[in-house]
């Protein structure tokens, strides 16, 4: 097991209501009595500068399926909760050069009809800047949809990163 993994019993609240006494434990990624903590350890954030925290926040939980979770004034951090990892959205009155076509975030989703479906949706918000496409093995099935600010977003399903990282350890 990586140094960067440890895991914790937590109580069961239904099981023991007398001994729980409503504290979580810090990031945890499943949820039974073993859960595994998340490591601050890697690559952790991509911070992203924005016009409007109020536009761009929705967006990413919309195409990205990402979630707040944690705020101050001029900044969101958003995540899938899959990982320790946050897309930092910085609002600025500053010029933003968005990332494009070869500069994107990529977001995998669980099939093809997830990136269809999306890409729908984008279509209908005027935002779909390529269409699906398939590129076979390791790329997948794609298409890019653009940001409030212009950045591109990729979505993808097929593109196996996981087992390309997984058989190169």
């Amino acid at each position: 097991m990586p140094e960067c993994c440890q895991f914790i019993v937590v109580p069961n609240p239904s099981l023991h209501p007398k001994c729980y006494s409503g504290r979580r434990p810090l990031r945890t990624l499943v949820s039974s009595n073993v859960r595994h903590l998340m490591s601050d350890i890697g690559f952790t954030h991509v911070a992203l500068p924005v016009r409007s925290l109020a536009a761009s926040a929705p967006f990413y939980a919309k195409y990205a399926s990402m979630q707040t979770v944690h705020q101050r004034p001029g900044v969101v951090w958003v995540s899938d909760r899959t990982r320790p990892f946050a897309l930092v959205l910085i609002e600025t009155s500053n010029e933003i050069k968005p990332l494009l076509p070869m500069a994107h975030l990529g977001v995998g989703v669980r099939s093809r009809e997830e990136v269809d479906r999306l890409c729908q949706l984008a279509r209908e918000d005027q935002c779909l800047a390529r269409e699906p496409e398939d590129s076979g093995p390791p790329v997948g099935y794609w298409a890019l949809i653009r940001d409030p600010d212009g950045h591109t977003l990729e979505v993808a399903y097929g593109q196996e990163l996981g087992s390309a990282v997984e058989s190169s350890a």
